[in-house]
């Protein structure tokens, strides 16, 4: 034993990989939380009622909007049944059923039309139109990604955000949140699209 040598170090072979391939190493700066971009989402989205959470892993995101909305009932999808497994096991206690988990992909979500106040994702892409068909309307969204240049640029971000706009979202509030960022849009309450006729 040599005291206090709980903290691992890197061989240069392994600090280079994670600085060029991952982008995620330096040394001199501690790496922020993946759920901080979420967390600075949510403080632009009223207090929810209803909130899923797509791609929710294990469950690290949905658990978080249940405790920061804690009279929200809470639901997360993804399309890896152990991921929902994995999730469910550490909901605990639930009486009220307040948290759940259900396995379904972005492209197809396993609820119905009009039912969340709130549709979360963090590092995952919904399609337009299942974001549109289950917010209710006037309902959030929020993207957060743990690396910036997934929000806020690339193809992929663009169309999507081009796709939102053709279905009646309008971007409420956008910028960077620890290592990445976010945007929260929020879907006309009036019905009305984006589309010009």
């Amino acid at each position: 034993m040599h005291g206090d040598d709980s903290e691992s170090v890197k061989t240069p072979l392994e600090e280079e990989f994670l600085r060029t391939r991952c982008g995620i190493y330096d040394p001199s700066v501690p790496a922020s939380p993946l759920l901080t971009p979420l967390a600075a989402a949510v403080l632009h989205v009223g207090s929810p009622e209803r909130i899923l959470q797509i791609e929710c892993g294990s469950g690290d995101g949905a658990l978080f909007l249940a405790r920061e909305f804690p009279s929200a009932r809470v639901r997360g999808s993804d399309r890896s049944e152990e991921a929902v497994h994995a999730a469910t096991a550490r909901v605990g206690l639930d009486p009220e059923g307040r948290v759940a988990f259900k396995q379904g992909g972005p492209r197809s979500l396993p609820f119905p039309d009009d039912q969340f106040d709130l549709l979360a994702a963090l590092d995952a892409y919904p399609t337009a139109g299942e974001a549109a068909r289950v917010l209710r309307p006037g309902g959030f969204l929020a993207l957060a990604a743990s690396n910036r240049r997934d929000v806020f640029g690339g193809f992929r971000a663009k169309l999507l955000s081009h796709r939102l706009t053709r279905l009646g979202f309008e971007s409420i509030w956008s910028e960077a949140a620890g290592d990445g960022g976010f945007s929260v849009l929020r879907l006309r309450s009036d019905g009305a699209s984006g589309l010009a006729l």
